[in-house]
């Protein structure tokens, strides 16, 4: 953790949180944003999968949320990361990674994470191709979700990420 991160907290969210979480996505200006009510839901039932990153105060300012995939229990799918405006650049979204998976890895058997970036967001590659070099994994991509498969309208393919194995 460095210096700019070491008046922050980083754990489980709550329910308590769910509003906060759907702000910090809807004001990210990249993420798909997903109902309100969906961000309180996560909250409740994926918060082992999660992590929030809060102020000294308890205000979340970070996310991110995931889940470990049913038909393979040792990928973690991350669904989102976002960090708040006021804290970008601090290395905020890296560590909230690293600490979810190596929480993760603690309680059970890891061996890789899949994210999906759209083409263009760089800053998503950047994190994803960085978490990779400091596990010493591998990253493969492949088209997960063409742009034809979604029904409301245009949007960019999903392109799957997968990071494995990895070293903890």
């Amino acid at each position: 953790m460095t210096a700019a991160q070491a008046d922050l907290h980083i754990d489980r969210p709550s329910v308590a949180d769910g509003a906060a979480l759907w702000r910090i996505a809807k004001e990210s200006g990249t993420l798909d944003l997903n109902s309100s009510y969906s961000y309180l839901l996560w909250c409740r039932d994926f918060a082992g999968t999660s992590a929030v990153a809060r102020t000294e105060g308890g205000e979340p300012i970070g996310f991110v949320t995931g889940y470990v995939r049913p038909e393979e229990p040792q990928t973690l799918l991350v669904w989102q990361v976002a960090v708040d405006a006021a804290y970008r650049g601090r290395g905020l979204a890296a560590a909230l990674l690293d600490g979810l998976t190596a929480r993760l890895a603690a309680e059970r058997p890891l061996t890789t994470v899949e994210t999906t970036i759209t083409p263009g967001n760089t800053a998503s590659e950047r994190l994803f191709a960085s978490y990779a070099d400091r596990h010493g994994a591998a990253v493969t991509r492949e088209v997960l979700f063409g742009a034809g498969l979604f029904p409301d309208g245009p949007h960019d393919p999903e392109v799957l990420y997968r990071i494995g194995p990895l070293a903890f």
